[in-house]
């Protein structure tokens, strides 16, 4: 049997890849709770890389879990087929499949690196930058005497992304997006 490096539930952490019943999952939320009177426990939401299922688990404070064996590769993104991306590994030039999910797809454009994540040899998901400066494709025009107080309105982005941005936002512009909550950050600087 394959011993696996383990982490306590007091090192949780936003990202975190654990395996639970020979699955890996990615922990999404954790709170300690630390109950008047009983232990305290960790409650948890987790998503599952195989299903994109998300279940919440509670476990004990102090409890060790296994970290699931993740490998990183960088790979280019060629095109959807179906429900499926399809990757070409950098390294080796085969294909690489994994079930779409809106978390990172949306992200995506052709031709694009990203680091695609295997377990047990199975791509099982792709990990997009917190951070991306993307051009915007389409939004309506703001009003006259709009200011960069206010309000927002919905913009399209280049990978087909649909986020809200202030009204002083005009297509052509590169705009800095938070992928995780999928917000506006600021201008990214002149347009492309």
């Amino acid at each position: 049997m394959i011993s696996h490096a383990s982490v306590s539930t007091s090192d949780f952490k936003n990202g975190l890849s654990v395996e639970i019943d020979q699955h890996p999952y990615k922990i999404v939320e954790f709170l300690h709770v630390k109950p008047g009177k009983g232990a305290a426990f960790v409650r948890s939401k987790i998503k599952s890389y195989l299903t994109g299922n998300t279940v919440e688990r509670t476990f004990r404070a102090g409890e060790t879990i296994d970290l699931a064996n993740i490998e990183k590769k960088e790979c280019q993104f060629t095109y959807v087929d179906g429900d499926s991306h399809v990757f070409m590994d950098n390294d080796s030039f085969e294909e690489v499949r994994v079930l779409s999910d809106s978390d990172w797809s949306q992200w995506l454009m052709e031709g694009g690196i990203v680091t695609t994540l295997f377990w047990n040899g199975k791509c099982i998901s792709v990990e997009v930058p917190i951070s991306l400066d993307l051009k915007v494709v389409q939004t309506d025009p703001g009003l006259k005497g709009n200011t960069a107080q206010g309000g927002t309105k919905p913009a399209t982005l280049e990978t087909g992304a649909v986020i809200q941005v202030p009204l002083f936002i005009v297509e052509g512009e590169i705009v800095k997006v938070n992928t995780i909550d999928k917000a506006y950050v600021s201008r990214a600087g002149p347009s492309k």
